[in-house]
């Protein structure tokens, strides 16, 4: 789906956002995961023709996103971070003129788009103004445009931020219904967890690490994360606490009151790679 070859990209002001990376991204779904600042949106926004890159190269179905900008943007969606919709316009509005843009007649845009926004839980709203939604009903609203476009690829810049428990989960069941394949950021490891085939880990414009979710976490084995305000041996510190990886049996002998044990997750490997251990 997505060929990357020694994509390159640096701004003006000399920030070397993108160091020569290489990937092949076909999974039905794709997360790429990272702190803020290490790449994922300006990797996003070239994939996504928005942003030239300064070297390399980047094909979709091998369509060149610099050379075939076009015809490239007739086969994805993006819906970027910083996406709102227009305040006087309603949901069903919203979707339904994105629609007919991209070629969809009247009628199957009308169709599409309700069909959309009852998927993504917006169909009570459909007729209220967007300036009268809130943040996360504003989001789901270019999830519904994203669902409804019916593409080959679409790209999703954290697509649930602002969204409370509910709406998240709504959102991931439309996402799981995108007929094409997902490329998305995100900083919820467990939609990460949740939604993807296959997770980049990206750290200071590289990508360190990828694979699935089960193999990510493979080298964790039986442990448990122990996080401790009081002081650990030869532990990983963020902050005040303490957090070190135990098999599962001894976790307790490193637990004192209003210390916790945890689940490993993706958010470990941020801690395994990206925080030194104190001895």
């Amino acid at each position: 789906m997505i060929n990357i070859n020694k994509l390159r990209k640096v701004y003006s002001d000399h920030n070397v956002a993108l160091k020569d990376i290489s990937a092949e991204m076909s999974s039905k779904i794709t997360t790429i995961i990272g702190r803020n600042g290490a790449g994922k949106t300006t990797l996003l926004r070239i994939l996504s023709t928005q942003l030239m890159p300064t070297s390399g190269k980047a094909t979709i179905f091998d369509l060149d996103v610099v050379h075939d900008a076009r015809e490239v943007r007739k086969r994805i969606v993006s819906i970027p971070q910083e996406a709102s919709p227009m305040g006087i316009l309603t949901p069903f509005e919203q979707v339904s003129m994105y629609l007919i843009g991209r070629g969809f007649s009247r009628n199957d845009a009308r169709k599409a788009a309700l069909d959309a926004l009852d998927a993504v839980g917006l169909h009570d709203a459909r007729n209220n103004p967007a300036d009268t939604l809130s943040g996360g009903m504003k989001r789901k609203c270019f999830v519904a445009m994203a669902l409804a476009a019916n593409s080959d690829v679409v790209f999703l810049d954290e697509p649930t931020t602002g969204l409370d428990p509910i709406s998240r989960l709504e959102v991931w069941s439309a996402i799981k219904k995108l007929a094409g394949n997902v490329v998305l950021t995100t900083h919820y490891m467990e939609e990460a967890e949740t939604l993807s085939k296959e997770v980049f880990l990206v750290e200071s414009g590289e990508i360190i690490d990828r694979g699935t979710v089960k193999s990510l976490l493979k080298e964790f084995g039986d442990k448990v994360r122990v996080e401790s305000y009081k002081k650990m041996d030869n532990a990983f510190r963020v902050g005040t606490i303490y957090i070190k990886y135990v098999p599962k049996e001894q976790a307790p002998e490193f637990l004192s009151e209003g210390d916790n044990i945890r689940k490993i997750s993706l958010d470990d490997l941020f801690i395994m790679r990206g925080v030194a251990i104190e001895s």
